[in-house]
């Protein structure tokens, strides 16, 4: 799938997402820098190579970049700024995850580090489940750091995006996942703005994303989840990057946010230096594209591991609209536990 406009770039390659291609176009066009944030996780991960082989990163510094990925000293960050998030261990071993398992209490969500669309997350229910899942991780990707939560059972998720430019913040959507904290954010059906949470957990979305964002030193865009349990925020994680909602929330409010973030990135433009000036009218609804004809043999159930392969948009003018009171009806339909 090509996402570029062959209007908006000079050129255009086509080739895999790997180290020795991106370095072969790196030397053979010589840039000024590299923009990592605009090509997802897959992006993200070639941040240590870049910074190995001293080519410019711009925007967000690699070492914020790979804070963030790093479960467990992002967690660290969140506790020395007061950010609340749910309790937590990492662990290299079965044998730690069992130690561990004992101060978290169940249910526990296992999530590695430095995975894609949610590899490898579960949530486990007793000391059985969490060895056997622990140790085919620990077989399938051999010295990941894996992280272990307390899981936040029937919380509410929502997600934040924002544009920072290391010193000034500005939030360009709060969306509100429909289904439960639990199924993978690109699952999930989310609705801009929010439709139910109330202004007191609005506020705390918007301090802690402003907190984070300027913690790390986010130069560029940064998209944060949240689980919201009695009325009091939770984050789960921060992708210091262009999440898939930016073109979503682009697109329903008619700005265009990531040639702002582009801007930041590049060193250009200050946030304050933009006029935002959001086109809100009603709702815009995230729905999720699943490919499950395809692929027949695949468990449909709904978890923390991603199984959409695209997403559409859907504008309804006020929360009355059938095709929301379906989706709602319908939000706890496919869940896995």
């Amino acid at each position: 799938t090509v996402s570029t406009d062959f209007d908006t770039s000079d050129k255009l390659y086509f080739e895999p997402v790997f180290w020795e291609h991106i370095y072969d176009i790196i030397k053979h066009e010589k840039p000024e820098g590299v923009i990592v944030q605009l090509g997802g996780q897959t992006a993200l991960k070639l941040a240590e190579k870049l910074e190995r082989y001293g080519i410019k990163i711009m925007g967000t510094s690699y070492e914020a970049l790979d804070l963030a990925e790093d479960r467990g000293r992002f967690s660290t960050l969140l506790r020395d700024n007061d950010v609340p998030f749910p309790e937590f261990g990492v662990i290299e071993t079965a044998e730690e995850a069992l130690e561990l398992a004992k101060d978290l209490n169940f249910p526990i969500l296992v999530r590695p580090s430095y995975v894609l669309g949610g590899q490898g997350m579960k949530i486990v229910i007793n000391e059985s489940e969490l060895e056997h899942h622990v140790v085919n991780l620990l077989k399938d990707i051999p010295g990941n750091r894996v992280l272990l939560d307390h899981y936040l059972d029937n919380a509410i998720e929502a997600e934040a995006d924002a544009i920072c430019d290391g010193e000034n913040v500005c939030i360009i959507g709060i969306m509100e996942h429909i289904e439960p904290c639990g199924i993978h954010s690109g699952d999930s059906n989310a609705v801009l703005p929010t439709f139910d949470l109330s202004d007191n957990v609005r506020q705390q979305i918007i301090d802690i994303t402003h907190k984070i964002a300027i913690a790390l030193k986010t130069v560029g865009l940064i998209n944060i989840q949240f689980a919201i349990k009695d009325e009091k925020v939770f984050v789960i994680e921060a992708n210091p990057r262009a999440s898939r909602t930016v073109p979503f929330i682009a697109k329903a409010y008619k700005e265009p946010y990531v040639n702002y973030a582009t801007k930041v990135m590049l060193g250009n433009k200050k946030v304050t230096d933009f006029n935002f000036d959001p086109q809100k009218s009603g709702y815009a609804i995230k729905v999720p594209v699943f490919s499950f004809n395809k692929f027949p043999n695949v468990n449909k159930e709904l978890g923390p591991e991603m199984k959409s392969t695209g997403e559409a948009i859907h504008f309804i003018d006020d929360l009355k609209d059938p095709f929301f009171k379906k989706v709602y009806s319908e939000r706890s339909l496919y869940l896995s536990r």
